[in-house]
């Protein structure tokens, strides 16, 4: 009797993990990814590229849903496109990239992402990590905030610009570049500058030059600050005056011209 209990036991231990195969994850169906873990500053797009496997008898669609923390962003796409489910036939992988954007000012931390992939008979499971270093972002602007001022043509200006590290990890190999009206030039004094930490900024002198007789009015100069992973661009406004020369020159050749008038008409008016 002992033995036959005994054989009763085994035959039902060895019975109960078919029926739960059968009714849960057929054998094979996965949902893996290639990096479960990446690190990345705050201000990127983590990017997954995961395979959803259907080992299945049956074409199978998969409801695509994912637990994010509030603000985050999280988007699935698959052959070019923006999907919410996928239709993957039996036997077939498919594959998927999932694109999670972090929210701006998320804190530096290590971030869980459970997502699942649901069909009728199925359920499955992938857990993926984010690594949030913190943020490259910088700005450039002047110490005062104003970005107008006023130049006399055919001279130079310097002009007093600053560099910022707003963001949380520091920013390297920062190079100035600009972008002017026609026949006009700019320099920066530094060039580029090697490293500027978080909350810290450097001045940057830019000298614009102003060809001769250029036209009295506003002209719209860009100075961009640039590295690998940041940008920032300040728009300044100069006003060009004409110079006091030109000016003299040019009410000189008006009384020049009404004296040349008078005269003849007063030489062959008498005719």
């Amino acid at each position: 009797m002992a033995c036959f209990s005994a054989l009763l036991i085994i035959v039902f231990l060895s019975l109960s993990p078919l029926n739960a195969s059968a009714q849960g994850t057929p054998e094979g169906a996965s949902f893996t990814a290639s990096l479960l873990n990446i690190e990345a500053p705050v201000n990127e797009t983590f990017r997954y590229q995961t395979t959803l496997k259907n080992s299945s008898g049956q074409a199978q669609v998969y409801e695509l849903k994912a637990e994010t923390p509030e603000g985050w962003r999280l988007a699935f796409k698959a052959r070019g496109s923006q999907v919410t489910s996928l239709n993957v036939e039996p036997g077939k992988t498919e594959n998927l990239t999932i694109e999670i954007r972090p929210a701006y000012g998320a804190k530096p931390a290590r971030y869980s992402i459970p997502v699942q992939a649901i069909a009728d008979s199925e359920t499955l499971d992938l857990e993926l990590e984010a690594v949030v270093e913190g943020s490259y972002e910088m700005e450039l602007t002047t110490p005062s905030g104003r970005l107008s001022g006023e130049i006399t043509e055919g001279e130079k200006a310097e002009i007093l610009l600053q560099v910022k590290n707003t963001g949380s990890l520091p920013l390297n190999e920062i190079t100035l570049s600009s972008q002017t009206p026609p026949k006009w030039e700019a320099s920066f004094s530094p060039s580029e500058i090697q490293q500027l930490d978080p909350g810290k900024s450097v001045d940057v002198i830019a000298t614009v030059s102003v060809p001769d007789k250029t036209l009295a009015g506003d002209y719209v100069n860009k100075f961009t600050a640039k590295n690998a992973p940041s940008t920032s661009t300040a728009t300044y406004r100069m006003t060009v005056k004409t110079s006091m020369l030109s000016g003299g020159v040019g009410i000189l050749v008006i009384l020049l011209s009404i004296g040349f008038v008078f005269y003849l008409i007063r030489k062959f008016g008498r005719r």
